[in-house]
């Protein structure tokens, strides 16, 4: 298989670019040391980021907020965050809200 000068550089382009921001942080922030409240604040980006995510996929389709009855990710993501704080357990987590959601594509039209 053969490839262009152009495809590689493409190629290499976008490794670069993609490779820059995630280490020169990295090796920036290795080399001092955050006060506290930085580190605490830095410690709720990662929840943040799953929230929004998460906030979008449940409650947006089509652009559009549908009603909560229509809704089926919704109905089956809060017996599923439930079950999440109640047992600890990410299988017990992905399996409720896998069986809730088939459920809920069946029972509801």
């Amino acid at each position: 298989m053969e490839i262009s000068s152009s495809v590689f550089l493409v190629i290499m382009g976008a490794a670069i670019v993609t490779f820059i921001p995630r280490v020169l942080p990295l090796m920036i922030l290795s080399r001092i040391e955050l006060p506290a409240w930085g580190m605490r604040w830095l410690n709720y980006v990662p929840i943040s980021v799953m929230a929004a995510l998460i906030g979008q996929e449940l409650l947006i389709h089509d652009g559009k907020f549908p009603s909560v009855t229509d809704n089926v990710h919704l109905l089956a993501a809060i017996p599923t965050f439930l079950i999440a704080i109640k047992t600890r357990s990410l299988l017990a987590t992905v399996l409720s809200g896998v069986i809730l959601f088939m459920f809920l594509r069946w029972a509801v039209p």
